[in-house]
């Protein structure tokens, strides 16, 4: 275990989810620092997804690309004492995953009914190893294995109602809710990763958590077969996700 009393945060999300909007949120904290996907070079480097997502030589050359070592600085020491690490669950690629049982863990997900069609658009013909559901599921049954109990939520739960959530959220993690977690200056933040012109468009407009809306478009028939894959895997998340 930690010597110290730093609150280390892992949030593990799939793409295309309100990951980037909740680290916008707790970055509001005065007590909280946030990272912005530190696996994602070493993601990159050790899979053929660098054949395909944008900037993989601006974030191989930006940012460590040994997972080891980006584990062992979030482990290490940290100015304030609530660190925010946002995750994408699929990044965790060959690691060891025993550093878990040093942190506090979130898994953000989202109906893929609503997902794929936003990641298509960025990615084309994605796979299930893109999407992380089935990363979820894994991580799930790891967790477990470890006795850690993660706190599972829908991103559709926080849109809802945003301050009921992150009261309740923050509850869990055993840190006081903040009210300015809910608002935030429209454009980038210092802490976001190099990729973020690729993906951050909509965040950036935004000055909070958007009101839900539910999806009207069809469901692309391309990536039905994709879809299918999915459900059940994030269908076994909402049971145990919080109401």
């Amino acid at each position: 275990m930690q010597e110290d009393n730093i609150k280390r945060i892992c949030l593990w999300s799939g793409p295309r989810n309100i990951s980037t909007a909740l680290m916008y949120s707790f970055a509001q904290r005065s007590d909280t620092i946030v990272y912005d996907e530190p696996l994602y070079a070493h993601y990159l480097k050790n899979s053929n997804a660098k054949e395909y997502h944008p900037g993989t030589k601006e974030i191989l050359n930006s940012m460590e690309n040994n997972g080891t070592k980006v584990i062992e600085m979030m482990l290490g020491f940290h100015k304030k004492p609530v660190v925010f690490f946002k995750n994408m669950t699929h990044h965790l690629l060959n690691l060891d995953r025993s550093f878990m049982q040093n942190m506090t863990h979130i898994i953000l997900t989202r109906d893929p009914v609503e997902m794929l069609p936003s990641y298509a658009k960025v990615i084309e013909n994605p796979n299930l190893k893109d999407v992380g559901y089935a990363a979820h599921t894994e991580l799930v049954n790891d967790l477990n294995y470890m006795n850690i109990k993660p706190i599972i939520v829908d991103s559709k739960t926080i849109l809802i109602n945003p301050k009921l959530a992150l009261n309740h959220l923050c509850g869990l993690l055993e840190i006081p809710f903040k009210e300015n977690m809910l608002k935030w200056k429209m454009g980038g933040r210092i802490e976001d990763g190099i990729w973020s012109k690729y993906w951050y468009e909509n965040i950036h407009k935004s000055a909070g958590f958007k009101k839900y809306k539910a999806k009207k478009e069809p469901f692309p028939e391309a990536i039905k077969p994709l879809l299918k894959q999915c459900i059940p895997h994030y269908e076994n998340l909402i049971k145990l996700s919080l109401k």
